[in-house]
């Protein structure tokens, strides 16, 4: 069943609401929804409900609730990603497959390897882009929330805003040509649902030793995603999966 999401709590949501814009077109002119037709909506706070289309105009549709429905399918642990920029369309995988399997944010940071390089008004585009791509993966995916998408800062800014989580990982592909391949799981066996993790990873070509250890510096825990070398869009799903794995189908 169609998957959308409305700005409103549950506590404000009435008996009845109206569509406009974006989801208004998909419902009517993508999805061709008539009255009586149902869908799920999703609150801000994550409640959902079945609701039916009542009626449709050219410029707005109204909808009223029948059921509320909610099944929380969010990660027992808030993983959030802190991408260093890649290039190309890249980041735009990772957060579509991202949201797919379950990150609460995306923090894109200029890394010294990063060739892309963003100004002010380029980087508010993607973000629009990003957070589109967001939405629309998480309806397609039933998530209970959008996944937010930070606007790209610099590794400062990042290390600032990494004082707030309870665990903290950096992937190192030296690490992993080491062999070194248990960092991340004795950091997820630290973790309890409810608990916070910020998972680092480099863009093409990794971090670089000095980046290293100024993360390592400020709570990071280097380690290794097992013995192969990941791609720049590959290693935050490897984490993402890892994380599944170890709260989800080992619980």
């Amino acid at each position: 069943m169609q998957r959308y999401f409305i700005e409103a709590s549950r506590k404000e949501l009435r008996d009845s609401f109206t569509v406009k814009g974006d989801d208004l077109h998909h419902m009517i002119k993508v999805m061709r929804m008539r009255e009586g037709d149902a869908a799920v909506w999703v609150t801000s706070d994550g409640e959902e409900a079945l609701c039916t289309l009542a009626e449709a105009t050219d410029g707005e549709a109204r909808c009223t609730v029948k059921e509320w429905i909610t099944a929380d399918k969010e990660l027992p642990v808030q993983t959030v990603l802190a991408c260093g920029l890649p290039k190309g369309d890249k980041l735009d995988l990772i957060i579509q497959k991202g949201t797919e399997l379950g990150a609460a944010r995306f923090i894109p940071f200029n890394a010294a390897r990063s060739v892309v390089k963003l100004d002010d008004k380029k980087s508010r585009k993607k973000t629009e882009r990003w957070q589109k791509i967001a939405k629309e993966a998480a309806e397609q995916s039933y998530r209970n929330v959008i996944p937010q998408v930070h606007d790209p800062v610099s590794l400062k800014e990042l290390l600032l805003t990494s004082k707030d989580y309870d665990v903290k990982i950096a992937a190192y592909e030296e690490l992993a040509k080491q062999g070194e391949k248990s960092a991340f799981s004795k950091a997820l066996d630290a973790l309890s649902p409810g608990q916070t993790l910020l998972v680092a990873t480099g863009p093409e070509g990794g971090f670089t030793a000095e980046e290293m250890k100024t993360l390592q510096e400020n709570g990071f825990i280097p380690a290794g995603f097992g013995p192969r070398i990941l791609r720049a869009e590959t290693a935050p799903l490897y984490a993402l999966a890892a994380v599944s794995y170890h709260f989800e189908l080992m619980r």
